[in-house]
């Protein structure tokens, strides 16, 4: 279903798409290149065959399918990256996460359910304070 997502590699820093900090978004949003949020994401889906940046400012409540997810700011929902996902910062992840590979800064959080690498095992995190 999503076989495009493997196949297609685009560097971080050409970003296509930028919901600016002062820019409220709901709905579904589907990209073939870089999505940057700054602003707010809510009630729907970002489906990216690129990667997504959720800034400081960025507050996403919604699902995110993407080759890669960094999250500086907070994501509410569930994460599917086909690459890495990568919580920096003061970064905050609250919900299940499906990744290849996983980064977390110290000072990040992460709450939820993480299914990491081909075999698909499945680990309960909670590290909030």
């Amino acid at each position: 279903m999503f076989s495009i997502f493997k196949s297609k590699k685009i560097p971080f820093d050409k970003i296509e798409t930028v919901i600016g900090e002062n820019t409220s978004f709901a709905g579904h949003l589907k990209c073939d290149g870089n999505v940057r949020i700054d602003g707010m994401f809510e009630d729907g889906t970002i489906e990216v065959v690129g990667n997504v940046l959720v800034s400081e400012t960025g507050r996403v409540s919604a699902k995110i399918i993407a080759e890669n997810v960094s999250v500086a700011g907070e994501v509410s929902g569930e994460i599917h990256a086909y690459g890495r996902l990568e919580i920096i910062g003061d970064g905050r992840v609250s919900g299940d996460v499906r990744v290849a590979n996983f980064y977390k800064d110290e000072t990040a959080t992460l709450e939820g359910n993480l299914s990491m690498g081909e075999t698909g095992d499945e680990t309960q995190v909670s590290d909030g304070e």
